[in-house]
């Protein structure tokens, strides 16, 4: 009988196990197995050098589904993710994502299909890596911040906290138009455009203000 495994790797305060797990549920998958990783680098440390993401290619099995809020759970190296979901997909495995509810199943053998299949694994791959350097160049924009005056005044309190943020570059890596995003987060358009445009000061102002 085959099963769905749900895989979360928990690397920040927003990324929990229990909202990666509610989320899915509320998206309407049903779970039969959750494996987790924490505290575990998307960046440097391939989804089969994890504790525990090693074990989904023992555990899973033809026909099974494996399961994750996005393929940036995967890893957040374009060949790192592009390789893991054809090795998963060679195996009869199908991979989907709670966001936006992307299908990977190797089963066609339509040559059209396998293009757009491909061709959309390659475009959330490059998505995932890029994600992952803004974070970590908003990351050193506050760590360069924090090394200045410690009183000086951190700028503008951001309209936004950090789940939302999260919420907001969600949408946009799927294609969420700005103004739906908005209506979406309450946000305002103009904000979710700053946040568009220019990501890691986005998210290096809340890091300067401890968000």
């Amino acid at each position: 009988m085959s099963k769905t495994v749900l895989y979360a790797r928990v690397s920040t305060i927003d990324q929990t196990l229990d909202h990666q797990k509610t989320q899915a549920e509320q998206a309407g998958f049903v779970i039969d197995e959750v494996i987790a990783d924490h505290g575990v680098s998307g960046v440097s440390t391939k989804l089969k050098d994890r504790p525990e993401g090693k074990r989904l290619f023992d555990k899973l099995r033809h026909g099974d589904t494996l399961l994750v809020r996005w393929v940036d759970r995967l890893g957040r190296n374009y060949e790192d993710v592009t390789k893991t979901i054809r090795d998963f997909m060679q195996l009869g495995v199908i991979v989907k994502t709670v966001i936006n509810g992307m299908v990977f199943d190797g089963a066609t053998s339509d040559p059209m299909q396998k293009a757009v299949r491909d061709a959309l694994i390659a475009f959330m791959a490059a998505t995932a890596q890029a994600q992952a350097e803004a974070t970590k160049a908003a990351q050193r924009a506050g760590i360069e911040a924090k090394k200045g005056d410690p009183k000086s005044y951190p700028g503008k309190k951001p309209s936004y906290d950090r789940k939302t943020f999260r919420q907001v570059v969600d949408m946009l890596a799927i294609g969420n138009g700005t103004s739906e995003i908005s209506k979406a987060t309450g946000l305002k358009r103009q904000t979710v455009l700053r946040i568009r445009d220019n990501r890691a000061g986005a998210e290096a102002a809340l890091t300067r203000w401890g968000m």
